[in-house]
């Protein structure tokens, strides 16, 4: 690595540090809300330079981010009446946690980030201020040893970066701590929701066509309309009722959350169709299998799980949630032959 810094470092040529404004326009607004509906989130990155905010001189602190568009925007207006650099590591336009736990936003890339945009050159001082959400994938340590920066891990959100740049570099336990309030579950829904309809959009023309098939085998117009209502009916479930009632819901693994949701809706939705039970009990087996699929994808966006956990959660739940989804199949299929 200090033989890769020294190479890297005789290619840094100077270069003039280009502004950024710490004031959101409108298209900025419109991009952040874009990408909580999923909207070209494969082109949100940002090139991972060095930026200038306000007028920053030799002494202003450094502010590392990832360069997820998201972020990086957020950061930039949080800074609003600081002089500051703002160095944007590569992540390959993933968020800081995520990237963290990716490995993308590691020791090795923050320090190679350095050395590329120059900032020993602009800097008098050896610190970084690293989000503390990017401890997973960074370690202290290894930084100080290898390029003599030094790392202060600071606030979960940006917001709190003027207060505690303010007060010396020292957070407040309210600065360190991870929450997931209800506001904070419902801006997950959009991104999950539009998700599962774009993963699954081939098998909506297969599902349509083998419900035709029974239909023409002497099912009723119910053959299609019900499965439809019950697959609607886990999206809603997994994909809405799930970060809703997160903390409310019986359980603690996600898909459980999840599958009860789903076979609640999809009850009802048999019910209040008037299906015959066969197609009520398909129905439900159907939407708590969807419900717990999709509800299970909210772990990565909550301080509830760990990686080991959800593999554990998953080895267990999806032989089950298969058995369901086939299950919900045969059922319907029996159902078209005695109705």
């Amino acid at each position: 690595m200090r033989q890769l810094l020294r190479h890297e470092r005789a290619r840094v040529t100077e270069q003039p540090v280009p502004q950024v404004s710490t004031a959101l326009t409108a298209r900025d607004t419109i991009a952040r809300w874009k990408l909580r509906w999923r909207i070209g989130r494969d082109v949100a990155a940002v090139p991972p330079e060095l930026f200038r905010v306000g007028d920053p001189t030799p002494e202003s602190p450094v502010i590392v981010t990832c360069n997820y568009r998201m972020t990086f925007d957020l950061v930039r207006r949080d800074l609003a009446g600081i002089d500051a650099w703002l160095l944007v590591i590569d992540t390959r336009g993933v968020n800081v946690w995520c990237a963290a736990g990716k490995g993308t936003f590691s020791d090795r890339e923050v320090i190679l980030r350095a050395v590329l945009t120059g900032l020993e050159r602009h800097v008098s001082h050896r610190t970084l201020v690293l989000p503390q959400l990017s401890a997973t994938g960074v370690s202290a340590a290894a930084v100080r040893e290898v390029s003599g920066w030094r790392v202060v891990f600071g606030p979960i959100r940006s917001r709190d970066l003027k207060a505690f740049l303010a007060a010396g570099m020292k957070a407040t336990p309210e600065m360190r701590a991870v929450t997931l309030t209800f506001a904070e579950r419902l801006v997950l829904i959009p991104v999950e929701f539009v998700g599962v309809f774009v993963g699954w959009r081939a098998l909506i023309p297969v599902g349509f066509l083998a419900l035709g098939a029974l239909v023409s085998w002497g099912g009723s117009a119910a053959h299609i309309v019900q499965p439809l209502s019950a697959y609607l009916a886990g999206v809603i479930g997994g994909g809405v009722l799930v970060p809703m009632l997160l903390p409310w819901l019986p359980g603690r693994a996600f898909t459980l959350k999840g599958a009860e949701t789903g076979a609640l809706l999809g009850l009802i939705a048999g019910l209040a169709l008037d299906a015959p039970p066969l197609m009520v009990t398909a129905g439900t087996l159907l939407a708590a299998a969807v419900a717990s699929y999709i509800g299970v994808n909210f772990t990565g966006t909550t301080p509830y799980t760990s990686p080991s956990g959800v593999e554990k959660e998953l080895r267990a739940a999806l032989p089950f949630v298969g058995a369901a989804a086939v299950l919900a199949g045969v059922l319907w299929i029996v159902s078209a032959f005695v109705s």
